[in-house]
């Protein structure tokens, strides 16, 4: 097509669920519940951290950066897909469009990046802990925290810049529910395969660098453990991890089937769409709970500051 007869975009229009309008209300009411309650989860274990001094400690540091990247995550995706719903707004602007793109990026390859940060912290306290005030301290934790954000920040725009710069001349429907990159170049005019290879290898490089990294602290860890010579020394041990480990499980497991179910031809669009949202909202769902459910000082802070329990019960903490 030749550049006179392209008729470039200047916004994009999000479909949704398109094979599922008729349940928009239903959908609505359920996003707007899964939007809250994500928010309200996070932000506690967010006020919990700062406020009890019993919390501040570099695991729970860690945990903190956790649950404000999943307030931030969500935020990204949710407000524009309930104003979907409601047909009140489905179309976005090619800049906002790409803005989105990025940040949602850029906080999913955040959180893989957090979760092998947690692991080291894990991996410091077990294998080492005779050398954990050293190996985690405050100045290491804020390096850490500080690296993590900056290079998930700035590792998607070696991607989506580029895709920014490509010229949109056939449709502006975006089959999905966010700016999601696929989705978005699919729209693009001419060959995007060298644009959507190197997206691909910056992804795996996302996932799997960190997932090794988690996988060998664990096995360090494992290896530590099995040493110690009483059963109550290791359950203790293992303890420590468990919250940890419940939400690596979750954040790999859930990314797999991802992976897997938008690869599945015989999966309709809305159905791959549906398998998309599951981990957009998914693990930001279920990381404050597992850790409400799992964690003891958590629980008792929470006691603390929010009277869960009765007064008796508080004072005996």
């Amino acid at each position: 097509m030749s550049d006179s007869n392209r008729t470039l975009h200047s916004e994009f229009i999000i479909v949704g669920l398109p094979g599922l309008q008729e349940h928009y209300i239903a959908l609505f009411i359920f996003f707007l519940i899964l939007f809250l309650a994500i928010i309200m989860g996070n932000l506690l274990i967010l006020v919990l951290v700062a406020l009890d001094h019993r919390l501040q400690t570099p695991m729970y540091f860690f945990l903190g950066n956790l649950s404000l990247l999943d307030i931030l995550l969500t935020s990204t995706v949710i407000p524009k897909l309930l104003a979907v719903l409601l047909h009140h707004n489905n179309t976005i602007s090619f800049s906002g469009c790409f803005i989105q793109m990025h940040f949602f990026i850029a906080f999913a390859a955040i959180e893989g990046f957090l979760v092998a940060a947690m692991s080291y912290d894990r991996y410091a306290a077990i294998v080492k802990p005779l050398h954990y005030n050293t190996l985690i301290n405050t100045k290491v934790c804020l390096k850490m925290a500080s690296t993590v954000w900056v290079l998930g920040f700035f590792a998607p725009l070696l991607s989506v810049v580029p895709a920014s710069t490509l010229p949109f001349c056939g449709s502006n429907l975006i089959l999905h529910i966010v700016c999601d990159y696929r989705t978005v170049m699919s729209l693009a005019c001419g060959d995007v395969t060298v644009h959507v290879n190197f997206t691909l290898l910056m992804a795996m490089m996302s996932i799997y660098i960190p997932f090794l990294y988690v996988l060998w602290t664990y096995c360090r860890i494992i290896a530590s453990v099995m040493k110690l010579k009483t059963v109550e020394s290791r359950k203790k041990a293992f303890s420590m991890c468990s919250s940890h480990v419940a939400v690596v499980f979750l954040y790999y497991v859930s990314s797999a089937v991802v992976y897997i179910g938008l690869r599945v031809e015989s999966i309709p669009p809305d159905g791959r769409i549906f398998v998309g949202a599951v981990y957009y909202f998914l693990t930001p769902l279920l990381n404050p709970i597992i850790y409400w459910l799992r964690n003891e000082k958590i629980k008792a802070a929470a006691q603390r500051y929010f009277s869960l329990q009765s007064p008796h019960s508080v004072k005996s903490l």
